[in-house]
């Protein structure tokens, strides 16, 4: 029986060291299964439904902004995206990748065929939040999440070329990746796209979204962000990201609709002023809102409730960010004794804001 394109093992693959192909990767995948950590079990179970014999695989999304679902794809659609990413970024057969993302979701699915596809020596590690502790290699290519990326800034000049996603990445983080010198790029997808269907350059503050090749992209009434990748089997793709379209390949992102707050008849993107934030906080929140009898609904900065945050220290803080216009000062502080997340670190708002507060302040 002929062994379909896409579950072929490229010969230069290594996992952890050690060259597979098909069978003994099959045995790598029902010992993880068995006898592995938590992340391993995730890893297991995927690659014994991408080592089948069937041309689909399901995959279920984070549930960051909605319920968790499940979708069908081709495992052409997932090669395909692994050659994209792969000529994009000039990865290459032999190339050193680090394997530090969380199985369950795409972009951790996404490593392993592009190592197993393009013919990467890829290590795998737990999904921490220093993926560098105590690892003293380097890598040509790493996928990371804006929280690993912050907690691995002394260490990236191990790496060759990062990419960074799975939530957006704050002013302050960036500044900081272009003072160390770092080559690092922002991605822009989701698991109905098969991961990143576009990348921004973070050498640069101002840089827009670029799309992969054979992928692009157009806007809707709402300046919603609507999607074509053929080769992903993705058409017509009708997101919930509103953004400022330059030409049919390149955007610049503003953020969720349906995370839009209506204060006073003002609409403001909460991302945006968490980016404009960041420039002055160290330290984990989001924006949100909540209902007001004058404006209905005020913006409110939400934070963990840490010994160390002063509020009324935080207070002068943000009356100190000039790049904030009036009306995006947060009225309020709420603080809780932590932030509801998935497993790759998203937070999920909505849950969070359910929970009852420890502390709020208004301002």
């Amino acid at each position: 029986m002929l062994i379909p394109d896409y579950t072929k093992i490229h010969n230069r693959f290594r996992l952890n060291g050690y060259c597979y192909n098909q069978s003994t990767l099959k045995e790598v995948a029902y010992n993880f299964i068995k006898e592995g950590d938590f992340y391993e079990r995730f890893l297991g179970d995927f690659l014994m439904d991408w080592l089948d014999q069937s041309e689909t695989i399901i995959l279920e999304s984070s549930g960051t902004t909605a319920v968790p679902k499940k979708l069908l794809f081709k495992k052409q659609s997932l090669v395909n995206s692994a050659i994209a990413t792969g000529d994009y970024f000039g990865v290459s057969v032999g190339d050193r990748a680090l394997h530090c993302l969380p199985a369950n979701y795409i972009a951790g699915k996404m490593m392993l065929i592009r190592a197993m596809i393009l013919g990467l020596e890829i290590d795998l590690i737990s999904p921490s939040k220093n993926p560098f502790y105590k690892n003293n290699k380097t890598y040509d290519f790493v996928a990371m999440t804006p929280m690993q990326t912050f907690h691995s800034l002394a260490e990236l000049n191990k790496v060759k070329k990062l990419i960074v996603g799975g939530a957006y990445v704050s002013s302050a983080l960036q500044q900081a990746l272009i003072k160390a010198k770092i080559n690092a790029f922002e991605t822009y997808g989701m698991m109905e796209t098969l991961s990143h269907i576009a990348i921004r350059t973070m050498t640069d503050p101002v840089s827009e979204f670029k799309c992969l090749p054979d992928i692009t992209v157009r806007q809707d009434e709402r300046k919603c962000l609507i999607i074509d990748a053929p080769k992903l089997d993705v058409q017509n793709l009708v997101t919930n990201d509103e953004v400022v379209l330059i030409s049919p390949t390149h955007f610049r992102l503003i953020g969720r609709i349906d995370h839009v707050i209506n204060s006073g008849g003002i609409k403001l993107h909460p991302e945006q002023i968490e980016r404009k934030l960041s420039e002055t906080l160290a330290f984990h929140f989001f924006i949100d809102q909540i209902s007001d009898s004058v404006l209905g609904e005020k913006v409110v900065l939400v934070v963990k409730d840490d010994p160390e945050i002063k509020l009324e220290k935080l207070h002068s803080q943000i009356k100190n960010c000039k790049s904030l216009d009036a009306y995006e000062i947060p009225k309020a502080i709420i603080c809780f004794k932590d932030f509801v997340q998935t497993h790759s670190g998203k937070v999920k708002r909505k849950q969070t804001m359910a929970q009852k507060p420890h502390r709020i302040l208004d301002l």
